[in-house]
């Protein structure tokens, strides 16, 4: 049923608005058209540009924009083209605005003036916390009860660094629960199907041979907790980024890692200068933790080796935590034996201390200047890469700002690996801290294979498809 429809697509102020780009491409691919309408907000993540070049139609932004105001009443207009909208993400500030039907911008406007037969849908995406929120889940209930349709968010990591419920679900989720909405031809036929996977309140039948005057009166339906559709739909996606699921079925089925150790290191190293100071870098930890949340759902058996960094621990996933250079090799030589997949994912620093400070160094005067010598810590990329049997297989990881394939493929060579993960520091979604990467991996055999801007997540998975 979700064909050549009219989709009128809201967006919101959430870091998951740059999803909303892979959402309308979905709808257009299912041929339908669909227009946007954003928040201020949602500005603040992606351009209007962006959404327009993607829709091939003017974004609605400004509630008083004059060359919006060409045909009257333009919300109106807009609220009667569609056949349904979809706000996705919704915040909880947009939550909050359409519960108490407050219309201060042109996104809230238009959703309150939809006609009763038009279905309004919402996709929240928030910390965890913030949809707990009692005042929340009263504006959520509110809404239902209004007759919104409400896709609960997903558990995974948020953008807080903090796990829990609150990710956009997922984006084949989102199209399938669009469908269903739109697939119920009467109340009856509703009643029979197959469950929808929303939290569904109302339903308004829409009778063709009459004029919208003849609508029909609202069926009500059973509410449903939010805990409770999500435990009786059982649609929880296991992980949240957008085409992840299904391709992560599909390499089960092609080639599995039960029953393969895998060794992952992740997060940055402390080399220690005294009892206060240390040596270290910005690493997250954030790729090395997406690898190991990818491998134990592919099936392997998981040791995730890491620095100091505040990541919750991926499930059916033994960690082990370190803080130098010296305490992460220690920690793989101990792991080595009957290892099948090396990744060093880890930035581990390059130089240590020749000798630690008791206490504090303090300082002697305004002029002092301190002398530190350092000396190479080991390096574990290349003692692995050197000790590694025909049976295993070592990957690297390369962030490099000059010359950065000619280093790579240097680095695959030296330290016989049999992948490289390129990052380069000069492209503005890599590197450290952020939950986007920028990769490319080069193989042993010389094949270079380059990626598009993908959720770190989305890279774990390309990795490991080449590895498989």
């Amino acid at each position: 049923m979700l064909k050549n429809k009219n989709i009128l697509l809201g967006i919101t102020g959430s870091i998951a608005a740059y999803k909303a780009p892979l959402i309308i491409r979905e709808l257009i691919k299912m041929e339908n058209q669909v227009m946007a309408i954003m928040t201020p907000s949602a500005l603040k993540f992606i351009t209007k540009l962006t959404i327009s070049n993607i829709t091939k139609s003017r974004v609605f932004e400004d509630m008083f924009e004059e060359d919006n105001q060409t045909s009257g009443a333009w919300h109106i207009h807009l609220a009667h083209w569609c056949d349904a909208m979809l706000i996705a993400p919704c915040t909880a500030t947009t939550i909050s605005r359409l519960s108490t039907g407050l219309c201060d911008n042109a996104l809230t406007t238009v959703a309150i003036a939809l006609p009763k037969n038009k279905p309004l849908i919402l996709a929240p995406a928030m910390d965890s916390d913030m949809w707990h929120n009692s005042i929340t889940q009263n504006n959520v209930k509110k809404l239902i009860d209004f007759g919104v349709k409400i896709i609960p968010p997903e558990e995974g990591e948020l953008s807080s660094g903090l796990s829990g419920d609150g990710r956009l679900a997922a984006i084949p989720n989102i199209i399938q629960s669009l469908d269903e909405l739109l697939s119920f031809d009467s109340p009856k036929e509703n009643s029979n199907s197959k469950k929808s996977k929303v939290m569904e309140v109302t339903l308004e039948q829409k009778d063709n041979t009459t004029s919208a005057m003849n609508i029909q009166q609202t069926i009500e339906k059973p509410i449903y907790s939010i805990d409770d559709a999500v435990e009786k739909d059982k649609w929880t996606t296991e992980l949240e980024y957008t085409k992840l699921k299904e391709s992560v079925q599909s390499e089960k089925k092609k080639s599995s890692l039960a029953g393969k150790k895998v060794l992952i290191t992740a997060g940055p190293t402390q080399e220690k200068i005294d009892a206060v100071r240390f040596i270290s870098n910005y690493s997250s930890g954030k790729m090395g933790f997406a690898l190991a949340k990818v491998a134990a759902s592919l099936g392997a058996d998981v040791v995730l080796i890491s620095g100091p960094v505040s990541l919750k621990t991926p499930s059916n996933v033994r960690r082990i935590d370190i803080i130098s250079a010296k305490d992460m090799l220690d920690a793989v030589n101990t792991e080595y034996p009957n290892t099948d997949i090396f990744i060093f994912a880890a930035a581990v620093a390059d130089f240590t201390p020749l000798s630690t400070f008791q206490g504090k160094i303090k300082k002697s005067n305004e002029n002092y200047h301190l002398t530190l010598p350092l000396k190479q810590t080991d390096d574990i990329l290349a003692t692995i890469g050197l000790r590694k049997k025909n049976n295993q297989i070592v990957v690297g990881f390369a962030l490099e700002s000059n010359n950065e394939l000619e280093n790579a493929r240097k680095k695959l060579k030296e330290k016989n690996c049999d992948f490289i993960v390129l990052n380069s520091a000069n492209k503005p979604n890599s590197g450290f801290q952020g939950d986007m990467n920028t990769i490319t991996i080069l193989e042993k055999d010389g094949t270079l294979i380059n990626f598009p801007t993908l959720t770190k997540e989305e890279c774990a998975l390309e990795i490991f498809k080449q590895i498989l």
